[in-house]
């Protein structure tokens, strides 16, 4: 079952694979590419989904997984440290 907390599980395994960040799009489309069927059997998460990503990288910034962004949108999600 997709919950908000596989979503930040996604996302830490996107910027892995991108040596530490990478743009919003860019997680949303690999989420999309390597979870789609997941997505898809979700139920209602399948219409909210992109919501809750940004849901999770939120959570991942105030747990300190991912460097804060301040508000700004020109910025990539990145990794506070590589683990």
């Amino acid at each position: 079952m997709v919950t908000r907390e596989s979503m930040k599980q996604w996302i830490i395994e996107c910027l892995h694979e991108r040596g530490g960040s990478a743009w919003p799009r860019e997680v949303s489309k690999y989420v999309w590419d390597s979870y789609e069927v997941e997505l898809s059997d979700s139920g209602d998460m399948l219409y909210t989904w992109q919501y809750d990503i940004r849901w999770a990288a939120q959570q991942l910034r105030n747990e300190g997984t991912l460097k804060p962004v301040n508000r700004r949108r020109d910025l990539p999600w990145e990794l506070a440290s590589q683990k």
